[in-house]
């Protein structure tokens, strides 16, 4: 339960900050749909993002408003930190977006008062963003609102990343010990799950990418029940929640001598990956590190087959995604703070060669670099 996994002094801080600047961008109000922005509010882990709901923070009577479906409403009552509830539906569904405005009348929200609004990509309908704008005309997207302030971590937040990672650590052994020739990738994937519950994280919150052999140039592939072959190339990549906090891991691998072409891939995407983590400070801008990994594979001659990101900031997961509103891309004119967490994946996916190489790892942004989280190597794994 997350609202008894910080203070409520942390609780009532992350709300201050929020109706702070609200003030501060002129919005009488801020609608979250996001089950993240949700959760790092309110403490709320229910699987209402499923369906329609809203976190509505009204800064004017400093009070949080969770709308949500009838089928949460004894989960947000135990164990969300919020002022007010109302549901929608029940045995019979009915219509939730007509309930939430209604909701919003009797708030006084409706009458041409700024506010602010999420629009994420995978928990507000379309259908409902074109009702709700219709009848709110003067709301407008303001994402950034809660986002920014989420992406620099407290030190609690910081200390169950480490917990995260130290139960990666272990994954990462986990999958060490279950490569051989004749082991299917589903059972390697088993182990690597048995562990994370095991050693106390929670159920990941997005499938594990598990790949080898004529699969391996798949940049998201999941576990088959193929079996390894001598020869064979791979490498698995997943995430790691502890109370949800989320590192992600990825590693490399081949059953028997390596080739003198994964060799020379997986050196250029282990340099990037550390070239990205020098190019990482306090103050720098978020294209900095992707920057100077784009200029490592393109020397090595393989820009052209990064079909992956190369880093983003990690967030508290929810399905279907674990990455929070930081990309470092071309161009982003983000800037890098001190006590960010992010994730590290200068890739390659050569699919003409059937060749993927991964290397995944997280870095805690700090005053004058970054910290790794991770205490095994990025090593090539060769498994006999």
């Amino acid at each position: 339960m997350s609202r008894h996994d910080f203070s409520p002094e942390e609780f009532a801080g992350r709300r201050r900050r929020v109706f702070d600047a609200l003030g501060e961008a002129g919005l009488d109000a801020f609608l979250a749909f996001h089950p993240t922005t949700i959760h790092w509010l309110t403490g709320a882990e229910a699987k209402s993002y499923q369906a329609f709901q809203c976190l509505i923070v009204d800064r004017l009577s400093q009070r949080l408003h969770m709308f949500t479906r009838e089928a949460e409403r004894a989960e947000f009552a135990a164990d969300a930190l919020i002022d007010d509830l109302s549901c929608w539906g029940s045995a019979n569904a009915g219509d939730p977006v007509a309930a939430f405005l209604a909701l919003m009348s009797r708030l006084a929200l409706d009458d041409g008062r700024p506010v602010g609004m999420e629009i994420p990509a995978y928990y507000l309908h379309p259908e409902h963003h074109l009702v709700i704008v219709s009848a709110l005309p003067d709301a407008r997207e303001a994402a950034g609102i809660v986002r920014d302030l989420r992406l620099v971590k407290s030190e609690r937040e910081i200390a169950y990343l480490r917990e995260a990672a130290r139960i990666a650590d272990l994954s990462i052994d986990a999958l060490v010990g279950e490569l051989a020739i004749g082991r299917r990738e589903n059972e390697i994937a088993a182990e690597i799950y048995r562990v994370i519950i095991a050693e106390g994280g929670d159920a990941p919150t997005v499938p594990l990418n598990l790949v080898s052999g004529p699969r391996a140039a798949f940049s998201h592939g999941a576990p088959t029940h193929r079996r390894l072959e001598r020869g064979d190339v791979g490498n698995a990549e997943y995430c790691v929640p502890f109370k949800r906090h989320t590192v992600s891991i990825g590693r490399q691998f081949v059953l028997g001598e390596p080739s003198s072409r994964l060799l020379e891939c997986f050196a250029a995407v282990r340099e990037a990956a550390a070239a990205m983590r020098a190019a990482i400070r306090d103050g720098a801008p978020a294209c900095a590190p992707h920057d100077a990994a784009v200029a490592v594979l393109e020397k090595a001659g393989l820009a052209a087959h990064r079909v992956h990101t190369t880093g983003y900031a990690v967030a508290t997961s929810f399905p279907p995604a674990t990455g929070d509103g930081l990309q470092m891309s071309a161009g982003s004119r983000q800037i890098l703070k001190a006590g960010m967490l992010l994730s590290l994946c200068p890739n390659v996916f050569i699919e003409e060669e059937r060749l993927g190489v991964r290397v995944v790892d997280n870095v805690l942004v700090t005053p004058d670099g970054a910290q790794a989280l991770s205490r095994r190597p990025n090593d090539l794994i060769v498994a006999a």
